[in-house]
């Protein structure tokens, strides 16, 4: 509620008589006037309130009226009625109707009260409510009534005392508030000009408004009395304290420092009246020395509470009037400077340092003491000696203890009871224990056995001061122990603090403006002002070496954390100041600082050392004393938490880091962190420190160069605390954020970082060489994580980073160039992994750039290296593959810089890359790479590490050819773009293009660069990659070779296949005949494969083949090249020189080619247009070309040949013109030739001595070239002469007759007894046979030749008894020869020739009435051929072929003789008469006898034989006799008539031999005999007589054995005759009995008499025989002499006869 509210001064009303009414009741007894007068205060007032709206307003016009009662009442001086009025005039204050006069009064009744001593606090109350609530009171009023203060202040009741005191400064602070209300209220009025000082003597200003001049007034008068002068104002005062004095003084200027800076007569009394006083007052303390008590005059002693105030009153003048008082200021400063000499009392130098921190919590006050003085000429360096000031004060306080400074360690510390703060209770501090074990809570420093404790003196930021407010004090306190220490250190902190922030705000202002005005106008540059620069820079010039001095000894002794932790965090913030100001050399001053107190103590660290020395030598002045940068003290007391070993050239010992170390350590991360962008140089320091940290706690890198905590085996032990093993990830984190940082700094500070790790990296380069020591990889893998954050533009640093790790990869140390490796690897697949922009595909310069370290690499030989760079292209090819593009080259260049000499799991990594290449990115790389690709996968074919490989290598070479092919029109367009761009530039450069295989298309160069690797591959020195190679190339050529361009064939025929068998075939012959021993391990060669020779053989062998399938299925094609006749020879030549080499598989191998191109179908024009004639679809004719290493291989002529048996009709080429037939002709004639060399060469038989012949030509090989006969001479028979046939009969016949080896014989002959040909006779009849064929259908001319044929083959039929000769070989016949030896044995040649036999059997029944066949005597041969055997008979060496032979006889007869018979007339049979008569003789009475064991069976067949003959001779022979000549026919029956008396053999046992007896074939003669004997169809008497002749010898010779037979049977009396006596007796009595049949039959005209005389004549002696005592001969006999009835007969007439 307020005052003027109606309620409120109704109650003031009421209170106030009510009031009025309680003095008249007091004083109604001792005092009427009083009561009165308060009587007619009631009236008074009700008059007031009755007549007037405004009754405050008319109470205060009545005021004086009002009050007075109470005054009187006052006046009578009874302590009940005082109250009562002092209350109710404060009643009328505080309402504020008190006028001017009235307060004039009432002061003056309070001063009567005062000097009365009555009621003093109620005055002081009164007073103090008259001056605050309104402004009646001023003047001489108001002095008066601040003197009442004073005076009260001096009085002897404390309680007083004190009131009055604050009182007093309330009123003081009033009157200035008024002041300062007054100037409010006059802000916009201008000042009057002033009148005319007058009252000077009072040295008031007239020209100052009322309340200013009050203040004024006051002022003066406390500067007097604190100068102990008499005051011109405040009349009345009686005493007064120089204390209480300053401390008015200080808070006056403490409060309105507004006042003195605006109103200039206040500033005068500052400068005349303030200054001078405290300079007064100082001067004590000034000249005081403590301990100097001889001095000559006695000084007056410094006065605590005086001193204290001065300083308070000092801090303040500093703090608002320094821009006032300059000169001043400079003496109070330099004054505080010197109170804090080591020889002033401990409380002075407490107190300075107090003022002094005061001042270090105002950065701007103290940039203004550096304008001022530090940077004006021929000034004091206020700013540098105040810093300078505390750094020594500190030193000194360690250097100079005062007793019982030193104290046992661990045992607790006193002083003002701060343990509370001990690191033990901060967060995240680690209990520090002690040596003795205690629970050290304080937190202290720690020098050279000098303890000082800390104590937590304020904030951090406000100076709060201790003895400064002990305003109470008047003796000196004791100061605890270490309060100056800490003042100082909160001083120092807040100092750096202040300056850095300050600087760094204003700096980042400037920073905003520039980036402003950058955007505003691009073009211009900033320009900033250098005023500001200048005042920074000297203020850091002026501060930083007392600073360093001061934190580096605090930094060594500290043993708390949280105290180590502003230390640094001060020598941090200085660094980077310093670094932003570019002032080079105190920023790496700090730096050093920090790094030495990380490193353990003396460690030996060269980059810092030569810092520190330069450092070292700057001693520092301050005040005419040397102050040393004193380093950290190694005997700290301090927690080690880790043990590990320098990292140095030299072994040393172990050094220990310290939990101190560590908490450096960090600081040192965070510079680095957070000011990397300033550090400049100074990256060498921060850099190699931390190597070396990081080498003591054992960090070791780990992937993208993060280190982690881990030792190598080898390396030190290194002991690590619990403590700090919870810090090192923490650290290792810290440690990569810093270099991920990187990424936020500018190029130039970039560069500075790469450097420094350069140049750390070459120094652990030096140290690790010479000695297999683990090295310091730090450097190694900071570059990588580096490199690593820096991707977005890594372009300017790519250089140096690479550079240097390339150098790094080359080092000896394995450790080492496996992380620099490690390294460079892992940067260059980042980079290519990288989304650059614009992206790597655009940016070709920027690509090859990358990729070019990559290359680098594989001039190392460390053979660790090449396997990484080798793994990193398999993952850059994996994930990058892609994208490589014109960076293809240099990939394939690395992945081929392969060597033999590399060993395997290499060239197996590069070989992986290359799959992938081949597999997955061919597509996707420019096709000018393709070859480069070829030339690597062959490369890879040709190394020799790894044969598997190399195996696999080919596959690759023939999927890429695969990829040619069926991408062949885009690589096509695409290499002939590049071949323009090439040809252009060669052009310009005035050179021709240089490409292998030039003068063909790019494409096709493409195809024979890859023939030509196939061809380096194929004769590779292994057989197995020859093999391989030999298959691929030439599948690929006959899948794919139709893409080449026609002149493209020529190289390839030429240039590829010719030149590769040239190679093979000079490769083969020298090839090593040694044997090779087991292929290594347990792997077992095959004897056939068992020298280099044998393995050569194959590759021979394969490569002929494929030379040959080539020259067959593309014939056509390269019969259009002018020059294929040459080829053909050469070929041919080959084929020739491969037959006749002394290998088996060689020789048969090249017949196989032979037959191969031999067996041509007709070429078709176009295969594509043939097929199209005849309707097959297009996909039939895919396949051909799709096969490949995994499918099987079609033969690309086997879909002609198809076609050809389908569509016959359809498929005919089109009439080849006359040249290309008699080209055609040439051809085959050239084959024809090679043919006959071969064979004439390979079958000649040898000359010289079996001992000196070491190869005969094997059986399948002879069987080959036999078999090429047939194929070659369907193509020349049209030219075939007799002479080319002579020469073919040589090579049948050498053929035939070349014996097998002993070893080969069970395969070739199944088994003696089997009559089987082998295959090489098998053809030699082919060939025969395809001839007469071929003469058979061919025109009359030919036939000529069948004699020739017949004369061959007759030379084989006598094979069957008369084996060839094969030279002078001894051959052994099959059935003697041993298999384990090595002999040749003779082929068993009877069913050869039996089969030669049969052939010409069949042949003769051809060509029996041939002309050629009649005049050249064939059938004579045949049967002068066929005598040897019929002869022999038994004794041939085949049963068999006597046999045969007979069964051809009777054959050839049945044919012959008919057409013999037929041109007798001629002569041309006349000499075979004899022959076949001979051969009859030969056979029928051969001279050899039947085997013992042949059984009655057999024998009846071989006399059937017999029997047949003379059956021929019967129907064929005798019944034409008048056709032939005499002497045969006589030669015949002679023969009959021989075989009709047989004589049997000696041989025959008893019981056979009349089966033996050829009793049957006998007959047949016999009969035969007869019956031309009595023929009636005689011809001629010749004829005749023979029979009859035949006849009587044989009836006379049965009358001899006859008569014989009885004689001897009379002689042998009991004895039984000899069996083959008995034998014939019987044979000859069937005789008769047939003969007589015989007569029986015959007409009785056409008996000759003289014969029946002969028959009748044998019968006496035919009785005589009756006597025989053998049953058999009676019983023959009984059949002898029966047929003699039918002569028994009576004789009868002649006469008769004839009548009848």
């Amino acid at each position: 509620m307020s005052t003027s509210s109606p309620e409120a001064v109704k109650k003031l009303l009421e209170n106030m008589q009510t009031d009025l009414r309680s003095l008249s009741m007091e004083c109604k007894k001792k005092f009427p006037p009083v009561k009165e007068a308060a009587e007619s205060g009631i009236v008074k007032i009700k008059t007031i309130a009755v007549r007037n709206t405004g009754i405050l307003a008319a109470l205060k016009e009545n005021s004086l009226e009002v009050v007075q009662p109470f005054l009187m009442g006052c006046g009578t001086k009874e302590p009940k009625i005082t109250q009562l009025c002092l209350a109710a005039i404060q009643r009328l204050m505080s309402h504020e109707v008190v006028s001017e006069a009235a307060a004039g009064n009432i002061i003056n009744m309070l001063w009567q009260l005062m000097e009365n001593g009555l009621e003093e606090l109620k005055l002081l109350q009164t007073v103090l409510v008259l001056l605050t609530t309104n402004t009646v009171v001023h003047d001489e009023v108001l002095s008066k009534a601040i003197v009442l203060c004073f005076r009260l202040h001096f009085t002897k009741d404390n309680i007083t005392n004190n009131t009055a005191a604050a009182t007093v400064r309330q009123v003081v602070t009033v009157v200035f508030e008024r002041m300062v209300a007054e100037d409010e209220r006059f802000k916009g009025v201008a000042e009057q000009p002033p009148p005319v000082q007058g009252n000077t003597n009072r040295r008031s200003v007239s020209t100052l408004r009322p309340s200013a001049k009050d203040a004024y007034m006051l002022f003066q008068d406390l500067c007097q009395l604190v100068n102990a002068d008499a005051p011109y104002w405040l009349v009345g005062m009686t005493e007064m304290t120089r204390t209480f004095g300053l401390e008015l003084l200080e808070s006056v200027l403490n409060d309105f420092p507004g006042v003195f800076l605006q109103h200039q007569e206040f500033s005068f009394l500052l400068k005349e009246r303030v200054c001078p006083l405290v300079i007064k007052l100082f001067s004590p303390n000034i000249k005081f020395r403590q301990g100097s008590g001889a001095s000559p005059a006695p000084v007056e002693k410094p006065y605590f509470p005086i001193c204290m105030r001065l300083l308070r009153v000092v801090s303040v003048l500093i703090k608002h009037f320094y821009s006032l008082l300059v000169t001043e200021c400079e003496i109070f400063l330099s004054l505080l400077v010197k109170f804090l000499d080591g020889e002033k009392p401990q409380w002075l130098r407490a107190v300075a340092v107090e003022s002094v921190h005061r001042l270090c919590v105002q950065p701007h006050l103290l940039r203004s003491f550096c304008q001022s003085y530090d940077m004006k000429p021929h000034s004091t360096k206020v700013f540098r000696d105040i810093v300078n000031a505390l750094g020594s004060f500190i030193q000194s306080l360690f250097i100079v203890p005062n007793t019982g400074n030193s104290i046992v360690v661990g045992a607790p510390v006193g002083g003002s009871g701060s343990g509370a703060q001990g690191p033990g209770c901060g967060p995240g501090a680690q209990g520090t224990v002690g040596v003795s074990g205690n629970l050290n809570v304080q937190a202290t420093f720690e020098y050279h056995g000098t303890w000082i404790p800390l104590i937590t003196v304020s904030v951090q930021g406000s100076a709060k001061a201790t003895y400064l407010e002990m305003l109470d004090k008047v003796e000196p306190p004791s100061i605890p122990e270490g309060y100056a220490m800490s003042v100082a250190f909160s001083a120092l902190l807040d100092l750096v603090r202040g300056i850095t922030s300050m600087i760094e705000r204003e700096l980042a202002v400037e920073e905003e403006v520039a980036a402003e005005f950058k955007d505003t106008h691009p073009d211009q540059k900033w320009q900033a002002q250098p005023g500001a620069h200048l005042v920074w820079e000297e203020m850091v010039s002026a501060c930083w070496c007392g600073l360093l001095a001061a934190l580096s000894l605090l930094l060594g002794a500290s043993t708390d954390e949280t105290a180590t932790e502003n230390i640094l965090k001060a020598e941090l913030t200085m660094a980077s100041l310093c670094g932003r100001l570019g002032l080079v050399t105190p920023r790496d001053a700090f730096i050093t600082a920090i790094c030495k107190a990380s490193l353990p103590p003396h460690y030996a660290l060269t980059v810092l050392s030569s810092n520190a020395a330069s450092l070292s030598v700057k001693a520092y002045s301050i005040q005419g004393q040397s102050v040393q940068i004193i380093s950290p003290s190694s005997d700290s007391h301090q927690q080690v938490v880790a043990l590990g070993h320098p990292l140095s050239s030299q072994p040393q010992g172990t050094v220990w880091l310290t939990a101190k170390n560590i908490q450096c350590m960090r600081t040192l991360l965070n510079l680095a962190h957070c000011h990397g962008a300033v550090l400049g140089t100074s990256w060498q320091l921060v850099l190699a420190t931390l190597q070396h940290l990081v080498w003591i706690l054992g960090l070791k890198p780990g992937i993208g160069g993060a280190l982690k905590p881990g030792r190598a085996v080898e390396g030190p032990s290194t002991v690590l605390t619990t403590a700090v093993m919870t810090d090192l990830p923490v650290i290792a984190n810290i440690l990569s954020r810093l270099f991920e940082s990187s990424q936020y700094l500018d190029d130039v500070s970039l560069h500075h970082l790469i450097n420094a790790l350069c140049s750390l990296s070459l120094e652990a380069m030096e140290m690790a060489y010479g000695n297999n020591k683990e090295p310091s990889l730090f450097a190694v893998a900071k570059l990588l994580e580096t490199g690593l954050v820096n991707m977005d533009r890594i372009e300017i640093l790519w250089r140096p980073l690479t550079g240097h790790l390339l150098e790094v990869c080359q080092h000896p140390n394995s450790r080492m160039r496996e992380w620099g490796a490690e390294a460079l690897t892992a940067l260059i697949k980042a980079s290519l992994a990288y989304k650059h922009d614009p992206p790597l595909a655009q940016n070709q310069r920027l690509q090859l750039l990358l990729l070019n370290p990559l290359k680098e690499l594989s001039n190392v030989l460390h053979a660790d290296i090449r396997q990484k760079q080798l793994e990193s292209v398999l993952q850059i090819l994996q994930s990058q593959g892609d994208g490589l593009g014109p960076g293809w080259p240099l990939v394939l260049g690395v992945i081929g810089a392969i060597r033999n000499d590399q060993g395997e799991s290499l060239i197996r990594t590069a070989f992986q890359c290359l799959q992938l290449v081949v597999t997955d990115f061919l597509p996707t790389m420019p096709c000018g790479c393709l070859q480069v690709v070829v030339d690597v996968a062959g490369s890879f074919g040709l190394q020799n590490q790894e044969l598997n490989i190399s195996l696999t290598s080919i596959g690759l070479l023939w999927n890429i050819s695969d990829y040619f092919f069926q991408r062949g029109e885009v690589i096509i367009q695409e290499l002939e773009r590049e071949e323009e761009a090439l040809q252009k530039q060669a052009q310009e450069k005035g050179e021709t293009l240089n490409r292998p295989f030039h003068p063909a298309p790019p494409f096709d160069c493409l195809w024979l660069c890859l023939y030509a690797k196939l061809g380096e591959l194929c004769v590779d020195p292994r057989p197995a990659v020859r093999k391989s190679a030999g298959q691929t190339l030439f599948s690929t050529i006959a899948a794919h070779g139709t893409l080449l361009q026609q002149p493209t064939w020529h190289i390839v025929v030429w240039k590829v296949l010719f030149q590769l068998l040239g190679c093979v075939r000079t490769s083969s012959t020298t090839a090593d005949k040694e044997k090779i021993e087991s292929g290594g391990g347990n792997i077992l060669i095959h004897h056939s494969r068992d020298t280099a020779e044998k393995q050569w053989a194959e590759t021979w062998v394969l490569t002929l083949a494929g030379v040959a399938r080539i020259f067959n299925t593309r014939r056509y094609l390269l019969q259009q090249l002018g020059d294929f006749f040459e080829a053909w020879e050469v070929l041919l030549n080959h084929i020739q020189s491969a037959a006749l080499s002394k290998n088996n598989e060689v020789s048969l191998a090249a017949l196989k080619s032979f037959q191969e191109i031999l067996q041509i179908v007709t070429p078709v024009r176009d295969p594509g247009d043939a097929f199209a004639v005849i309707g097959v679809p297009p996909v039939l004719i895919d396949p051909i070309s799709a096969s490949g290493p995994g499918r099987p291989l079609v033969r690309s002529d086997s879909l002609v040949e198809r076609l050809t048996r389908y569509n016959g009709a359809e498929l005919q080429a089109p009439p080849p013109g006359e040249e290309s037939a008699l080209e055609d002709s040439a051809l085959w004639w050239s084959a024809w030739n090679t043919w006959y060399r071969t064979g004439t060469d390979s079958t000649r038989p040898p000359s010289g001595p079996a001992e000196k012949f070491s190869f005969i030509p094997s059986q399948p090989f002879l069987t080959a070239l036999i078999q090429i006969f047939p194929a070659l001479y369907q193509h020349i028979k049209a030219n075939f002469s007799m002479e080319d046939l002579k020469k073919l009969g040589v090579i049948l016949h050498g053929a035939v007759s070349v014996p097998i080896s002993s070893d080969a014989s069970p395969f070739i002959l199944p088994s003696y007894t089997e009559a089987v040909l082998t295959s090489l006779q098998e053809a030699v009849l082919t060939a025969l046979d395809v001839l007469q064929k071929a003469i058979c259908v061919g025109p009359e001319n030919l036939q000529v030749m069948y004699p020739a044929i017949f004369e061959q083959l007759l030379l084989f039929v006598e094979f069957s008894c008369k084996p060839p000769q094969y030279g002078r070989m001894e051959t052994k016949h099959v059935a003697n020869a041993k298999y384990n030896q090595a002999e040749w044995v003779a082929l068993n040649y009877v069913p050869f020739a039996e089969r030669s036999l049969e052939v010409v059997v069949d042949l003769y029944h051809k060509t029996a009435c041939h002309r050629a066949v009649i005049n050249e005597k064939v059938l004579q041969n045949i049967i002068k051929t066929l005598r040897m055997p019929l002869g022999l008979k038994y004794a041939c060496p085949s049963e068999s072929t006597w046999k045969l032979a007979v069964s051809s006889l009777l054959k050839v007869l049945s044919t012959g003789l008919p057409v013999a018979r037929q041109h007798a007339s001629s002569g041309r049979f006349d000499t075979m008469w004899p022959e076949l008569a001979n051969a009859f003789e030969d056979f029928l009475f051969t001279k050899s006898t039947p085997p013992d064991n042949l059984s009655i069976q057999e024998f009846q067949k071989n006399e059937a034989v017999d029997v047949e003959v003379v059956q021929l001779i019967s129907t064929e022979i005798l019944p034409f006799a008048n056709f032939i000549p005499k002497d045969f026919v006589g030669q015949i029956m002679a023969m009959l008539n021989r075989g009709s008396i047989h004589s049997q053999s000696p041989s025959f046992t008893e019981a056979e031999i009349d089966v033996r007896m050829r009793e049957e074939f006998s007959k047949v003669c016999f009969e035969t005999l007869l019956q031309f004997s009595f023929s009636n169809k005689v011809s001629t008497p010749q004829e005749g007589y023979i029979s009859r002749m035949a006849l009587s010898v044989l009836l006379k010779r049965s009358q001899d054995v006859l008569r014989r037979y009885v004689e001897d049977e009379r002689l042998s009396g009991r004895c039984p005759l000899p069996r083959q006596q008995v034998t014939e007796i019987i044979f000859v009595l069937k005789a008769i009995s047939t003969l007589m049949d015989s007569l029986k039959k015959t007409q009785p005209e056409n008996v000759d008499g003289n014969t029946w005389a002969q028959v009748i004549a044998l019968y006496p002696t035919l009785v005589e025989c009756i006597t025989c005592s053998s049953p058999e001969v009676s019983s023959a006999l009984k059949e002898a002499l029966g047929p003699f009835k039918d002569f028994m007969q009576p004789p009868v007439s002649r006469v008769q006869n004839g009548e009848s």
